[in-house]
């Protein structure tokens, strides 16, 4: 699990990704999201409240043994990882809300990852051990989304017929890419995968099921736009399964506590995929939105 993929190969992925994604954005799609905040609050509300106590449900539901109790709420309480931002330019999701929702969700999981976390400890494991404030960790997200998506904005901006003429292209190289992290995920996590997933799949699948849907619904019921909603389900729906299973074993030591971030991150390529196919093109793409990105146009 500290293989070369979850540490150089997939950040390295994912920030190509981000800079073709930066290629269909423009400042306009942010001040946009800043002027109309509504699915911001209501996806942040979702990550940060509801995802906590569903998965502290599902735990006591499944009676996870407590080790395996506190990765389940470590992978709740980590922010959504940078791949949502990729599904959600490929499902024709509000790419700048999922960027936004990720810097917001980097900086605030600062202070709320450890809080839950021990919180998790002394209900599940009274006196063993807590997890501190992972900066570091943050800044990492922040140069993995951020700077190369800043990239492909100047890019635009400098080459705006060159960055519409690559926008088919990158969508299949995203595929393409997405396809080798996913065959390389199962490859590198075979083992704890094979040897944990009669106890953590369930728990696993469900509450990623449980994440994608209520991110979805819940902006959907207050009228969020679809394009918006899907940004959100995603964003909340991927967890960043490889802070959790670094947290676990490197500053909280515990390997077995990492078990449910690794079976997670194997098994949330495919649901999310599903998911995506599921929701695709279910009622009219933005028809009363408010924020209409310039990254999520038709084909």
């Amino acid at each position: 699990m500290g293989s070369a993929l979850t540490t150089i190969a997939l950040p390295i992925a994912l920030g190509i990704i981000m800079l073709g994604l930066g290629l269909s954005l423009t400042p306009r799609d942010f001040t946009r999201i800043a002027r109309h905040p509504k699915a911001v609050i209501i996806a942040l509300v979702c990550q940060l409240v509801l995802l906590p106590l569903v998965a502290f449900g599902l735990v006591i539901v499944f009676a996870l043994p407590p080790v395996l109790a506190v990765g389940m709420m470590l992978l709740a309480a980590s922010p959504g990882g940078t791949t949502a931002n990729l599904y959600s330019h490929l499902f024709r999701g509000d790419i700048a809300l999922n960027i936004s929702l990720t810097a917001l969700n980097s900086i605030i999981a600062v202070v709320t990852l450890p809080v839950i976390v021990n919180l998790s400890i002394a209900y599940f494991q009274p006196g063993d051990g807590s997890v501190g404030f992972q900066f570091a960790k943050a800044l990492e997200v922040f140069a993995i989304v951020l700077l190369p998506v800043a990239i492909g904005m100047l890019v635009r901006w400098w080459r705006p017929t060159f960055a519409a003429r690559m926008d088919r292209p990158v969508r299949v190289a995203s595929v393409v890419i997405l396809v080798i992290v996913i065959a390389g995920a199962v490859v590198a996590n075979l083992q704890p995968l094979l040897d944990n997933i009669a106890a953590l799949a369930g728990v696993t699948v469900l509450f990623c099921l449980l994440s994608l849907t209520l991110g979805f619904l819940v902006p959907r019921a207050f009228r969020v736009s679809r394009e918006q909603a899907v940004a959100s389900s995603f964003e909340i729906g991927i967890h960043n399964a490889t802070l959790a299973i670094v947290i676990a074993q490197t500053v909280l030591g515990n390997f077995e506590m990492s078990l449910p971030g690794a079976v997670y991150g194997v098994l949330m390529f495919f649901i999310a995929a599903a998911f995506g196919f599921a929701i695709r093109g279910r009622g009219p793409q933005g028809s009363e939105s408010a924020v209409a990105p310039s990254g999520a146009r038709d084909d």
